[in-house]
């Protein structure tokens, strides 16, 4: 099972383009591991987790940095914007769904030996809409800000 996020399938404003292409790439690592692994006939199989909010500490992963790797705080200037959503991400993440209704979707989905696992089903219709407009070849839309 790898953890990805939503956001390994689909990206909007305000989000970290750093941490969008981490969740992609460890979307697509696992769909290409599901390929290789059903091409053998192993028994080993792959499941990705893509939650949306779960209540966790995520906006504070600061607290895992190595101390001589982290940022003064005391130079470190966060322009209103970007404090305002690291605020809403915070309120959303402890909002969000708890780590043991997580955990129980994550050991049903394995026992369905199920590629995605969606935790957030409303999600679900975020992803058809960037999927459509791909498909269509239209740009996604901005929502205001």
């Amino acid at each position: 099972m790898n953890t990805a996020s939503i956001a390994g399938l689909v990206v909007g404003p305000g989000s970290s383009s750093t941490y969008n292409v981490s969740k992609h790439g460890v979307v697509a690592l696992s769909e290409t591991l599901y390929y290789e692994l059903a091409q053998r006939g192993a028994k080993v199989k792959v499941s990705i987790l893509c939650p949306s909010w779960v209540n966790t500490r995520i906006c504070d992963a600061e607290r895992n940095r190595p101390i001589e790797l982290r940022n003064d705080s005391r130079t470190l200037s966060i322009n209103p914007g970007d404090e305002a959503v690291l605020q809403a991400g915070r309120q959303a993440a402890q909002q969000g769904m708890s780590p043991d209704q997580v955990a129980d979707s994550v050991f049903q989905a394995i026992r369905n030996e199920q590629l995605y696992i969606f935790t957030h089903p409303e999600t679900k219709a975020w992803v058809c809409s960037q999927m459509e407009h791909m498909l269509a070849e239209h740009n996604p839309p901005i929502a205001p800000v």
